[in-house]
């Protein structure tokens, strides 16, 4: 006996399979965003906070890190998810804070931020 089938019965598996591929990229997604895989904070002034983005916008930022007198400040990069600390961070900028981030390792796409270092608070620093 042949295994033949019919042209109908193809296009069933095809869907059934990218709708498994869509689910696992989703899933995947999630998981990266969801737990973090290191956390801590970073002191120092920030220098930038803008929007940007074609079609996904993301808060993206700078942050001087304060070495000794006379070095060449380190530059911390970091992306902010929430609006709210957006906006407490441009009302800081230029000013010494303290960011409090969660670094998320392997995000499949920039829509979420391009940096891997989500910034969850911030404090100024007197």
């Amino acid at each position: 006996m042949s295994s033949f089938r019919p042209r109908g019965a193809v296009l069933p598996i095809l869907t059934a399979l990218l709708g498994g591929l869509i689910l696992l990229v989703a899933l995947y997604t999630w998981t990266t965003l969801s737990y973090n895989y290191s956390d801590g904070e970073r002191a120092g002034y920030v220098q930038k906070l803008s929007r940007k983005g074609w079609i996904c916008k993301t808060w993206e930022g700078d942050l001087a890190l304060v070495n000794l007198p006379g070095q060449p400040a380190e530059i911390f990069q970091f992306s902010v998810r929430d609006d709210a600390v957006a906006e407490q961070i441009n009302k800081l900028v230029g000013k010494r804070v303290a960011l409090t981030y969660e670094q998320h390792i392997g995000v499949p796409t920039t829509c979420f931020g391009e940096t891997q270092y989500f910034v969850t608070a911030i404090q100024a620093v007197e």
